[in-house]
């Protein structure tokens, strides 16, 4: 494909939606141009396809004619879409409704707690302890899954596991020495072997931040 109908990502090398799509598009195998965003100088091109303003933002070039994606579980499934290799997209309506379901909770609940855990003073409190625990309760349930199978999505590694690890990783990240002390043995591990992991090296790389031209 020609450079100048690669799809285009902006993304955020810390932000947890946007690791979830780099991690889909990296399996995937998927020659894209990375534009690294400021996030106090989100690059004037990226608001106009998406004026939301958030990361990740995909913006495909084909000959087909221009789109936008802007939500990380679309690019994920486009991604998949274009080549799974490693079979991360759910191979029955089951699996897929469950891997779902973990998602729903990741991305609703389990956020809102984590924000307020994490910046406790954007929320007017004191601290995020509360929240926290709240979090952690949903955790063990995951901690649990994981005593009985060595992954979310179950014997490998999968859709559920890549939307999900991004964002127990600013969990755990937000007191290490913290979540270090408890005791999810499983839960830990399955984190450790994501962080240790030569995808995540690969989408964790450092980009020198984009401008618009």
């Amino acid at each position: 494909m020609p450079e100048s109908l690669l799809p285009v990502l902006y993304s955020f090398r810390r932000c947890p939606y946007a690791m979830r799509a780099r991690l889909a598009l990296h399996v995937s195998g998927v020659v894209f141009e990375h534009r690294e965003v400021v996030l106090k100088q989100k690059p004037a091109h990226m608001l106009a396809l998406s004026p939301k303003g958030t990361v990740p933002v995909l913006w495909l070039r084909g000959d087909a004619g221009p789109r936008v994606l802007e939500q990380s579980l679309d690019i994920m499934r486009w991604a998949l879409e274009q080549c799974d290799p490693l079979a991360w997209w759910p191979a029955t309506e089951a699996a897929l409704a469950d891997a779902m379901a973990l998602i729903t909770h990741n991305d609703g609940p389990f956020k809102g707690q984590l924000d307020r855990y994490k910046y406790p003073n954007r929320s007017g409190l004191e601290r995020g302890t509360a929240d926290r625990d709240l979090a952690a309760a949903w955790l063990w349930t995951l901690n649990d899954r994981l005593q009985s199978q060595h992954f979310l999505a179950g014997d490998r590694f999968g859709l559920a596991d890549a939307a999900l690890a991004p964002f127990v990783r600013q969990y755990a990240h937000t007191d290490p020495a913290w979540f270090a002390a408890q005791p999810w043995g499983p839960l830990a591990a399955w984190l450790a072997a994501f962080e240790g992991s030569a995808v995540f090296e690969a989408i964790m790389q450092k980009h020198t931040p984009w401008q618009d031209a």
